[in-house]
């Protein structure tokens, strides 16, 4: 006897929620016929999924392998479903796009009329989320594609190329190293260092494209700014240099600022702009088609 979907459904659900009435209401059921299905589960498995601890519920050994291969089950159903009734016609019904947010700003506001102009029957549900959270939600099937940035851990993945976009350095108007056409890496080290939290992969992108160490949240010599429009305020108040990607630059970003901008003299100061997929995914060629309405 094997696993029902509407099983593995409850078992993700209990994994994302940590409780069976939370899990319960998630599904749309009664919490008696939840766990009525966790433990027929738990009889074909032969094992059981879950303790009740309590600090609270508690995945086992194997009720956390249980759960990693459903994701993969359920989102490869998910595709069975959405490619037959999307076969023959491509971006039409619901499509799931996740994007980062020092993409979204700049990008979106080009791209999706253009998209909406050429895929009238286009259901576009988008999620803005850092990169992590994103690649995490395309292969459990909560996501069809993801626009992010390179370069990244893509096992798993499949992409498609939009563009690059260079990565230029950002002072306060006043600094001596607005004065240059172009700033070095070596001019950057020992200067208070202004970057977006953990997570963001830009962070990791500029300081690799100068070969700068990270200066790391404990340092008092290194702020952090939660998005780039307050990056931008607080280099323009005199606390720091920083890193900007040219896409938002160009629409305008520090403009009214007191930042100036100048290209990095280093070898390839750049992220590449990707539409990611799951490998194997259904959907990979509706998002390699979603790629080209992103390219300039």
């Amino acid at each position: 006897m094997l696993p029902t979907l509407r099983q593995l459904r409850y078992l993700t659900l209990l994994a994302e929620h940590r409780s069976f009435r939370a899990a319960a209401q998630a599904a749309h059921v009664s919490q008696p016929a939840l766990s009525a299905g966790i433990a027929e589960l738990e009889k074909i498995l032969g094992a059981p999924v879950v303790d009740r601890a309590r600090s609270g519920l508690v995945l086992t050994a194997v009720g956390q392998a249980a759960v990693e291969r459903a994701g993969d089950i359920l989102a490869r159903t998910e595709d069975l479903v959405d490619a037959a009734q999307a076969a023959g016609r491509p971006l039409t019904g619901r499509f799931r796009l996740g994007v980062i947010p020092t993409i979204a700003p700049f990008m979106l506001p080009v791209a999706l009329p253009r998209l909406k102009a050429a895929y009238p029957q286009l259901r576009l549900y988008l999620r803005e989320d850092l990169t992590p959270r994103l690649v995490q939600g395309l292969k459990t099937g909560g996501l069809e594609a993801a626009l992010i940035a390179l370069p990244y851990d893509m096992a798993g993945l499949e992409w498609a190329h939009i563009a690059d976009d260079e990565l230029l350095a950002a002072t306060p108007a006043d600094h001596p190293l607005a004065a240059q056409s172009k700033v070095t890496p070596e001019a950057l080290d020992g200067e208070a260092m202004i970057l977006l939290e953990d997570g963001h992969c830009l962070r990791e992108h500029a300081l690799a494209a100068c070969g700068l160490p990270d200066p790391g949240p404990g340092d008092d010599e290194g702020f952090a700014a939660s998005s780039l429009p307050t990056l931008v305020e607080m280099v323009g108040s005199g606390l720091g240099v920083s890193f900007l990607p040219a896409m938002a630059v160009r629409s305008g970003l520090t403009r009214n600022s007191q930042v100036a901008v100048r290209p990095l003299a280093a070898d390839h100061p750049s992220r590449e702009i990707v539409i990611a997929w799951r490998k194997g995914s259904s959907r990979g060629a509706e998002a390699r088609l979603l790629a080209e309405a992103f390219r300039p």
